[in-house]
């Protein structure tokens, strides 16, 4: 068992909160109970994973994507209020991290998902952020585009939307998860053979192919769940606590 006060500084020192201009609060969004003992982890604070979180007895959630997004409606009415009724009503911590777990250097969303498709890192790809959030690296092996598309399937469980921008092999590449479709640009100045990311704009379409590289768009959801995933099970070792991560199904 640990203090909410523990946890959050721990994490707040962990994931250096205080380098990063984010879209929404990072860290506690919703108070709950002072002393945790039962954790549950998940990519988004959607209804779903609170109701399987009350099922689970869990004394805080942790996430990648929480409330109170810039411009959003301050209003607590319909799903926001729903939301927020069932944290409060079960005395349930809600704390969230978003641009401090992507980029994180061992628990981070980007680093987390070249260990699942095995990519080796060479470094972080300036213009991403501040501090910059992409990373670029390489395969063992190059590898045709359709071969390393069908690696990724078998790896993150969904079929990716691919962009072809040139006939060469893969061999290095650069990603950055969720909606990171935008640093196409930077990847192509490196002369990268392929980018990946979560989603896809319609531009990106013509990018890829006027830029010569190859566009990989692998799922919001699907190239996000394993920073938080890895950070809970650290938490959970480190402070000895219960830790279940629940993966609420997303096809985006």
């Amino acid at each position: 068992m640990i203090t909410r006060t523990e946890l959050l500084a721990y994490l707040d020192d962990v994931l250096d909160t205080s380098r990063f201009q984010d879209y929404c609060p990072n860290g506690l969004q919703v108070e709950g109970k002072q002393q945790i003992k039962t954790l549950v982890t998940g990519v988004t604070a959607s209804q779903a994973l609170l109701d399987a979180a009350v099922a689970n007895h869990a004394d805080a959630i942790l996430v990648h994507h929480g409330y109170f997004w810039r411009g959003e409606s301050p209003s607590v009415t319909g799903v926001k209020y729903q939301r927020l009724k069932t944290l409060l009503t079960h005395d349930i911590n809600l704390i969230a991290y978003h641009l401090p777990l992507d980029g994180h250097a061992e628990f981070g969303n980007n680093v987390q998902l070249a260990k699942m498709l095995d990519i080796e890192i060479d470094g972080r790809i300036s213009g991403t952020g501040e501090p910059a959030l992409a990373l670029c690296g390489c395969l063992k092996m190059p590898q045709s585009l359709d071969a390393f598309s069908s690696h990724i399937e078998e790896k993150l469980g969904r079929r990716p939307t691919i962009i072809a921008g040139h006939d060469r092999a893969i061999t290095t590449l650069g990603w950055c998860t969720g909606a990171a479709q935008g640093y196409i640009q930077q990847a192509a100045e490196l002369g990268l053979d392929a980018f990946i990311s979560g989603e896809v704009s319609e531009q990106t379409t013509h990018l890829a192919r006027e830029l010569g590289i190859h566009y990989i768009a692998s799922g919001h959801h699907a190239t996000e769940r394993y920073g938080v995933k890895a950070l809970g099970e650290h938490i959970a070792d480190h402070f000895g606590l219960q830790h279940t991560f629940i993966d609420i199904d997303n096809p985006v």
